[in-house]
């Protein structure tokens, strides 16, 4: 594709949408795995259930390479853009709807797999039209622009919409009227979107469905067994599903327990509380650390910094274990304590998205990538499965210790992996 098979918006314009579709992005994904876990847990639902049932909700993520091609078969990328907008609005509608049913759980649950297959054909769309409507110079040149702004979604779900809840709790005493009116807001917010971007998105020439259906799937069939067969695949397999064996766990129930009773073993912080500390000081030390990780590894290379990040992602869950024996009640010491395993996940983690671009590398980098991601999800998905379970099982404190002992799987498949030693290092 030359520049002259595409037309792509304007310079100006750019910034009438990149910014958007990239908030946009990262709500669904922020409500599916956080927002939903604290709401739960406030309408009364068990650690166990609430693991279970909301890891389950990574599964779209996890198989969303399988259906790519078909976003490829069908319609344009603007199309899918704005319809998944839409339908996704819709689905926050439902869930405000059905939050004060007797059956809620079960209902929202449906309403929240709608959401999450949306908001993961949404991510292929998104990319793509992303790429169809800049130029390569502008991708480069935007690139923070959508990391910001997806960073930005996720404290506004987890911090500002939380925070919410916790206000209208407050006021109203009634938890169910709190989250009703979260996800109407939310709703109202992605309908908006939609037909915003139905009316600002460019439209290129290059966007427009690729025929050949038999072709693609043949394509990426041939594409997922060439990535299977990629040296030391057993290695890297593990090193995917691995590396955060103890964060996928703890992410499950790191709310739960800010939130639980003291009775219960929790910090019995209020909505509000966990809104400010863990939806907003986290996301922004998590940020921080991100940009951190991404900084050294450009100075030194990947490998270099594969092991501290590796102790990075493990060591700060340690405070978690502070935090579940000594029961702390300053806000301050809770809201450090999380901040600085945040930030120790946020650093540790530049590593492993450097780990997926680096096994991507080659003539299918872009699927093989997607490839990887999908691993990724189902890496977290299945430890957060079986969290709440075993949570239940020896309670928060004894359970952060055994978090602290995920550690060594992740270190194991650390040391089996081999990495470049110039990968990554900003060249002179």
């Amino acid at each position: 594709m030359t520049e002259n098979d595409q037309r792509a918006a304007p310079p100006k314009s750019l910034w009438g949408w990149i910014p958007s579709l990239y908030f946009g992005q990262g709500i669904p994904y922020v409500v599916v795995m956080t927002l939903s876990v604290i709401m739960y847990k406030r309408m009364g639902i068990s650690n166990t259930d609430i693991a279970l049932y909301t890891s389950w909700l990574y599964l779209p993520w996890v198989i969303k390479p399988l259906w790519s091609p078909f976003v490829d078969m069908f319609r344009t990328k603007r199309f899918w853009i704005v319809g998944l907008q839409l339908l996704i609005g819709a689905s926050l509608a439902g869930v405000a709807l059905t939050i004060p049913m007797p059956h809620f759980f079960q209902i929202t649950l449906a309403v929240f797999w709608l959401m999450a297959f949306s908001s993961a054909t949404h991510d292929i769309a998104a990319d793509g039209f992303y790429m169809l409507a800049l130029k390569q110079h502008e991708q480069a040149a935007f690139v923070g622009v959508r990391s910001t702004f997806y960073r930005i979604s996720m404290i506004a779900g987890q911090g500002g919409m939380v925070f919410i809840a916790g206000r209208v709790e407050e006021a109203s005493g009634n938890v169910a009227l709190a989250w009703s009116t979260v996800f109407l807001i939310l709703a109202a917010m992605f309908v908006s979107l939609g037909i915003y971007h139905r009316f600002v998105l460019p439209r290129p020439d290059s966007d427009r469905p690729q025929g050949g259906g038999a072709a693609l799937a043949k394509d990426f069939l041939a594409v997922f067994a060439a990535f299977l067969r990629k040296k030391g695949i057993a290695a890297m397999l593990a090193f995917l599903l691995l590396y955060r064996f103890g964060e996928a766990q703890l992410l499950k129930l790191a709310a739960p327990f800010l939130l639980d009773s003291a009775a219960n073993g929790g910090l019995a912080l209020s909505t509000q509380q966990v809104g400010i500390v863990y939806g907003t000081v986290g996301i922004l030390c998590l940020t921080l650390g991100g940009l951190l990780g991404g900084y050294v590894i450009s100075l030194h290379g990947l490998k270099r910094w594969l092991w501290p990040m590796v102790l990075s992602v493990n060591v700060p869950h340690l405070v978690y274990v502070y935090l579940s024996f000594a029961l702390p009640t300053s806000i301050w010491q809770i809201g450090a304590a999380v901040a600085l395993e945040q930030f120790g996940y946020g650093f540790g983690f530049a590593a492993y998205l450097l780990y997926m671009i680096m096994i991507s590398d080659g003539p299918h980098k872009t699927a093989h990538y997607a490839i990887c991601t999908g691993f990724m999800a189902l890496g977290m998905m299945l430890p957060g499965m079986v969290s709440g379970w075993v949570q239940a099982q020896l309670g928060y404190a004894n359970f952060f210790v055994w978090i602290c002992l995920s550690a060594i799987p992740a270190l194991t498949a650390t040391a089996l992996i081999r990495v470049d030693s110039q990968f990554g290092r900003k060249k002179q």
